[in-house]
Order: structure tokens, then sequence, then C-alpha cells
């Protein structure tokens, strides 16, 4: 059963009429091809509109629409199955929201890593709603290690409403974790390729976020903080989520003016849920092209890049009056 968003009621109402002329037309066996032909192009023409003109805090909603594909189905999609996944961080445990291993894409090995929310409540439950502990993030290191081991390239999806904050991870060195993580990515000497597929959230994002290229899919975002916890500081409130969603320029749009991110992955039209099989697509043959690029770098230069980039991210030049 599919789920749709407020602002995709009028697509909900196509899809309820295209089921009703297929029902019919199995039941009466009479010809409704014109009229489900029509239905489809209205269709198409509705999801355009509407996604054309999304605000941010309608972009923050799709990221998160629970039909919207998790990392492990983008993984398996681009492998074609032929992922192996690593566990434990062979310090505390095995960090269920932090998901990673080896796959082979078109024959290249790759490391993939990323955050897995689940699919349903008691998936992500166990998952943690995508929300990695200490162990999560030092896994997510020790696979990066292993890669470097072996000269393959390193391949991270982005999907968390951050890393969790619960007084345990606290405990068990969260910050630490996540700052090693970006020390040790700067200077990762095999390629490192991160994509946001869904949300993008504070430092549990990057913590697995430092990247040769940073790319981000057309409907997601990447922010210091969510729509909801700004609200909720600045105005002691969710009611003004929308207004910190804008205020916040966390689109993807945003993100490639401002020059933070390297690239917009176009979604499929109504998003990635809508035709998960053209976002995979999409996406493999993204990674497949900044792959063939990267590789035919010397690790010295990919590293003088990466390190050049994010350290002039935030830096103003000031002319003379």
């Amino acid at each position: 059963m599919a789920n749709f968003l407020d602002f995709e009621e009028p697509i909900k109402d196509i899809i309820d009429q295209l089921i009703q002329a297929k029902e019919l037309e199995e039941k009466s066996q009479v010809d409704v091809s014109k009229t489900t032909k029509a239905l489809e192009k209205k269709l198409k023409e509705t999801r355009k509109e509407i996604y054309s003109k999304l605000s941010p805090w309608q972009r923050v909603q799709v990221s998160r629409h629970p039909d919207r594909p998790y990392t492990l189905s983008y993984i398996e999609a681009v492998t074609n199955g032929d992922f192996v996944e690593l566990h434990g961080d062979r310090n505390v445990g095995d960090d269920k929201a932090m998901v990673g291993g080896i796959g082979t894409v078109d024959g290249q090995s790759v490391m993939f890593i990323g955050q897995q929310k689940g699919i349903n409540t008691k998936m992500r439950q166990y998952r943690n709603f995508g929300m990695a502990n200490p162990e999560g993030y030092r896994k997510a290191l020790r696979l990066m290690k292993l890669a470097e081991k072996f000269n393959i390239p390193v391949v991270t999806f982005i999907d968390t409403p951050g890393a969790f904050p619960g007084l345990e991870a606290e405990e068990r060195g969260q910050g630490e974790a996540i700052a090693r993580n970006l020390m040790e990515m700067t200077t990762l000497k095999v390629p490192i390729i991160c994509i946001i597929i869904g949300e993008g959230a504070s430092g549990g994002a990057l913590g697995i976020g430092i990247g040769d290229k940073v790319l981000m899919l057309e409907n997601t975002w990447y922010s210091v903080i969510s729509p909801e916890s700004c609200s909720s500081i600045l105005w002691r409130s969710w009611e003004f989520k929308e207004i910190a969603a804008s205020a916040l320029k966390l689109t993807s749009a945003d993100m490639l003016e401002n020059k933070l991110i390297d690239g917009i992955i176009k979604e499929p039209n109504g998003g990635a849920h809508a035709h998960p099989l053209e976002a995979f697509d999409t996406v493999k043959k993204e990674i497949l092209k900044q792959l063939d690029k990267l590789s035919e770098m010397e690790p010295e230069k990919r590293i003088a890049g990466r390190i050049k980039k994010f350290s002039s991210m935030g830096v103003v030049n000031e002319g003379k009056a």
C-alpha cells in the first residue's frame, strides 16, 4: 500500500482512478485503454508540476517519505545482490544503524557504508531509526581502513536524523568517534564518494560525510540541525519548522549554490519513492562516473583536493572599501 504526503493528494486521486479503471476492465472486460492512457499522462504531468515547486519543508518531508528507498536497497541494487555485509567495530559490538560491506559495481570492488533506518516499525526500532552509536562510527572507520589496505574505493550513503544522543552513547565517546572519522577520512588514500539519499543531519551525517565528491539526491537535505529542532530552540515550538527549513538553506540547490557539495543527482519524476528502480540506476551511473575520474588521480592529489575543499568552506574574502 503506497503512502502519500499531504501535498501529494492530487497524485493519490489519479492513482486511485487508475486502479479503479483497471479493476473495471478486469471485471467487465470493457476496454478502458484510452482512459488509462489519459490518466497516466495526467499522473506524469501532475507529479512534474507538484515536484517542480516544492518548498524547503516539503523537500524535508520527501526525504523522510516512508516509501523512500534506504541504504541497503541502494546497495543491493547497484551491486546486483553481490554484497557481503561486514559486522562489528572489534571493540563494543555491532551497531545495526550503521551498515557496511564489500560489493561489486560492474566488476569493480567497492566498500559501501551507510545508515539504515528500517522499512517498518519493528525494523526501525532494530535499526535505532538510523541513529548510530559510537560503535557504528568506529565500525565505519574500521571498514574504511580495510578498504584502504586493499585499495578499494569507498562509497557512503548518508540518511540519518543525527547520531544517537543518548547518555550511553556519550559515555562511550560519541563525539570522539565522529571527530576521529572526520580526521581519518580527510587523509584516506582511496577515493571516497559520499551520497546523501535522505536526511543529512548534523555530526551524524558528517561522521561518514568527508569525501572527494559529496553529492545529494535532489529531494534531500543537509544541515547542522533539523527544522523541528531549530524551531524548538528559537521559538520554543515545532510550529515554525517551515520557516526554519527555509532559513537553514538545507536543500540540495542551496547546498550547491553555497559550494558545500559537489553535485546534485536528479531524481525521477515524483521522487525516488515513486520510481525507485530509476533512482537506483541513476545513482549507479553517477558512482561509476565519479570512480572513473577519481581512480585516475594520484592519492596525494586526491587528499590535497579533499583538504582544500573542506578547508575553504565558510571562508570569506572581503574587498577593500
